[in-house]
């Protein structure tokens, strides 16, 4: 699958979906005036196929996330590229939980107990319905082979 979306203010995104890839993980890159920022994340650089493991059902072989070790092959690295300059890698905390820590987070805050948001980053219902709309889109203009405003698709008044 792969969208491109291209927002009121100009900044474009691109987004790609490989589904069916015993890989899981991802790649974000950022490009600006000044250089490149990348992130890549592999959750489960390796998943046994069954015909390696004929005695055992493809589901007994799968990462869970959550649970165990993804194994030797998963970790996160984040490089800035700099116009005109040498890239540098840049040191990451190590994380716990799947989605560099996300899940972690997240259900801390759903079913814990929510921490300090000094930055004023945390989510409101609203936010999250907004946050679906690129997804909505990206479903209506697959069914329909044409391109889809965000904005008609929900009243965000």
């Amino acid at each position: 699958m792969a969208v491109l979306v291209r927002y009121r203010s100009g900044t474009t995104l691109t987004y790609h979906l490989t589904a069916y890839s015993p890989w899981e993980g991802y790649r974000v890159m950022f490009n600006g005036s000044r250089g490149r920022l990348e992130l890549e994340v592999t959750e489960s650089g390796y998943t046994q196929s069954p015909a390696e493991a004929p005695s055992h059902p493809p589901a007994e072989s799968a990462v869970l996330h959550g649970v165990g070790d993804s194994g030797p092959n998963s970790g996160a690295r984040l490089l800035l590229r700099p116009l005109w300059q040498q890239p540098s890698e840049i040191a990451l905390p190590p994380h716990h939980g799947d989605h560099g820590g996300g899940d972690v987070r997240m259900l801390e805050e759903l079913f814990g107990t929510p921490g300090a948001d000094p930055l004023g980053r945390r989510a409101t219902h609203h936010d999250g319905a907004v946050s679906l709309l690129t997804g909505l889109a990206a479903n209506e203009s697959f069914r329909t082979g044409l391109p889809v405003r965000a904005a008609d698709l929900l009243d965000l008044g």
